[in-house]
């Protein structure tokens, strides 16, 4: 897979980039959880979302966030990680201007980066959201949703209680136009150790590849 360094706000970002061979391809990015505490590109819920969408047809594109192995910068409180998330697109996008469908996927951390993104970004078409920290970071920007996507939890993560996460599907379930699908994974943590690994790529793979016949947002 092609390493990549592309411009970022505060330097160099580092990537991996996954081309594919037909022109019009969706494409997608993958963001990952909390650079100070060991969060990068390679965190195994990362890559395996990576190569599932690649696996489905996309060119996908997964980086390290400013201050992350060789990405330039200093961790910057979610703000310039958003900023990161945006010239990362910008890249994804300059190289694939005839896709049609743009996804965004976020584990954790990236998770909340990814539905900022999304409230930025009106291309935008669907995400998926890996064990959002609604506990820890305010999600109420999300007024309106502009996208419909996938919420995925574990029933046994202790580090983003799922009693948070229902509290926020359930204030998205309220807003008109979109569809927020919530899936959790019985017995999984926070990280999808053992086989919920594989369980929660099924359940992604399962529901991307229907968004992909649908032609609603």
């Amino acid at each position: 897979m092609p390493e990549v360094i592309f411009p970022g706000p505060e330097g160099r970002l580092e990537g991996r980039y996954h081309p594919q061979k037909e022109r019009d391809a969706p494409i997608a990015i993958i963001l990952h959880p909390h650079p100070q505490f060991g969060g990068t590109m390679n965190h195994k819920v990362v890559h395996s979302m990576h190569y599932a969408f690649h696996k489905m047809g996309f060119t996908v594109l997964r980086f390290n966030f400013r201050g992350v192995g060789r990405s330039q910068g200093e961790y910057d409180q979610g703000v310039g990680e958003l900023s990161d998330a945006a010239s990362a697109l910008d890249y994804l996008q300059s190289m694939n201007n005839n896709s049609k469908h743009c996804w965004v996927a976020g584990f954790s951390f990236g998770a909340w980066i990814g539905m900022q993104l999304l409230m930025r970004r009106p291309e935008i078409t669907g995400f998926i959201s890996v064990s959002p920290p609604a506990n820890m970071y305010d999600f109420s920007f999300l007024a309106p949703c502009p996208s419909s996507g996938l919420m995925i939890n574990g029933t046994a993560d202790r580090v983003a209680p799922p009693a948070d996460t229902h509290a926020l599907v359930n204030k998205l379930h309220e807003q008109k136009g979109i569809t927020i699908t919530h899936t959790e994974v019985e017995g999984a943590g926070h990280f999808f150790e053992d086989d919920h690994l594989d369980t929660l790529i099924d359940h992604t793979t399962g529901y991307v590849k229907r968004r992909l016949t649908e032609t609603t947002r």
